[in-house]
Order: structure tokens, then C-alpha cells, then sequence
């Protein structure tokens, strides 16, 4: 990043792959943020965790810290209980939930490796908030499909966060939509997809990106015509949108 020296950069957890989880124009000035607003407050099981998984060959499916704090703030403002998380990778993003959530409060989440689940584990003993999760290994929809023919599950849930695999995200809303209350909001990340969402159908992309923007630009498409929901499409890290149940 620039005018970061590369020591500095390597601590904070900051390598290659991390360096455009923010779509903002200048590096400097996302590094401020992160410095300024959040590695400052971030507990210090979150930064260990953090930097673990920094350390990760795949450490380019991490949330980032801003977008993570941002998150934990929200469920104490919604006064959460019970949550559910879809894409758990190493954890950093459930930690900030855990830590979050009342004592009693729990959180649903699924991912189909417990491997890495599992590198995060210790932070969560750590921090004495492994007791709040209920970890799944394997896909989520089937055990959706079960819940969502189930009455005591529907409208149960206070918060729902969203990072698995692109090509189910409508899926994944049209049963998670059911399991939230009214008033309770569903989060959806990299929205932006790298920004992909914006570029014309002949612009050069990165394999990955393309393969998989037409499912952002649907569920994009989806999310703004969906009546039951109120949205806001956030442009932090690689863009978040919150849906709010309205009915």
C-alpha cells in the first residue's frame, strides 16, 4: 500500500492478496482507516485470528476489518440474539458476531471445510465464545430446505451474513428470507464484485471474476425489486448489501 512501509504492512496482516478488499481509489487513505478507526479497537483475539489467516494460501476470502467492525456494531445496534452465518472460512468475521452477541445468544453457521473452521477455533475458546456457535460442516441449503418447513424456525432470526458461493446467493435469500424476523436484516457481501458489476461486458477480468459476475449482477438486479425487503447497497470492502425484512 502506499507510503506503508512493507514490514509495517506485513504485520498488520495487509499482504497482496488483501490490498483490494477496498474498492476506494487510494490505498493511503484506506490504510488511515484501518489504523485510525479500526486495528485500534480491534480485540486482540480478532487481530491474532486475523493475522493467521492473513498467512492463509486462501487469505483473499477474509472479511475485511472495516467491513467486520462495521458488522459487530450492527448486531449490537439490532440487539441480535440469534444469527446465522453462510461462509465461515477461518472464522474472523463469526468471532466479531460472537463477541457481539449477548452470553446467550447463538449463531447457526455453515461451511463445507472445518479445516479452516478450525484455525480459528482457539480464538473463540480464547475469547470464551465458543459456546455461542453451532458450526455445520457441509453445504447450507439442504439443512435450509429443512428449517424452512419448519414453523419454529421461521422468522427466528435476527441477522443473517452472507459470504459462500456467488452461485447461490439468490437461493440462499429466497429460504433465509423466511427464517428472518421482520425487521431483521440480511447481509450480503462483495456486492461489487470487484468492482466487475460496473465494467463493460468486454473488459478484461480476471477468470474468477467473470465466471461469476452475472450471479452478482442478478442477485443485484433481485435484491433492488424485492418489495419485502429494504436495502442498502454499502461500497465498503468489496461492496455489502444490507436487506431489511419488511414483511
Amino acid at each position: 500500500m502506499a507510503n506503508v512501509p512493507e514490514d509495517k504492512r506485513r504485520e498488520e496482516g495487509n499482504h497482496p492478496d488483501h490490498a483490494h478488499k477496498s474498492l476506494l481509489k487510494s490505498d493511503a487513505l484506506y490504510q488511515y482507516i484501518l489504523e485510525t478507526s479500526v486495528y485500534p479497537r480491534e480485540p486482540e483475539c480478532m487481530k491474532e485470528l486475523r493475522l493467521i489467516t492473513a498467512n492463509h494460501p486462501w487469505n483473499g476470502m477474509a472479511a475485511a476489518a472495516d467491513e467486520v467492525q462495521f458488522l459487530g456494531m450492527l448486531l449490537k445496534m439490532l440487539n441480535a440474539k440469534n444469527t446465522m452465518e453462510i461462509g465461515v472460512y477461518t472464522g474472523y468475521s463469526l468471532l466479531a458476531a460472537a463477541l457481539a452477541l449477548p452470553d446467550d445468544g447463538k449463531i447457526l453457521a455453515f461451511d463445507i471445510n472445518r479445516e479452516n473452521y478450525e484455525l480459528g477455533l482457539p480464538m473463540f475458546k480464547k475469547a470464551g465464545v465458543a459456546h455461542k456457535i453451532d458450526f455445520r460442516e457441509g453445504p447450507a441449503l439442504p439443512v435450509l430446505d429443512q428449517m424452512v418447513h419448519d414453523e419454529k424456525h421461521k422468522g427466528s432470526l435476527d441477522f443473517v451474513f452472507v459470504d459462500a458461493d456467488k452461485e447461490n446467493y439468490l437461493s440462499y435469500h429466497r429460504r433465509v428470507l423466511e427464517l428472518v424476523r421482520v425487521g431483521g436484516v440480511i447481509g450480503y457481501d462483495n456486492t461489487l464484485w470487484n468492482g466487475s458489476v460496473a465494467a463493460p461486458p468486454d473488459a478484461p477480468l480476471p477468470d474468477h471474476v467473470r465466471r461469476l459476475r452475472g450471479h452478482i449482477l442478478e442477485l443485484n438486479k433481485h435484491l433492488a425489486a424485492d418489495p419485502r425487503v429494504e436495502i442498502c447497497h454499502l461500497s465498503i470492502a468489496d461492496g455489502l448489501t444490507l436487506c431489511r425484512r419488511l414483511a
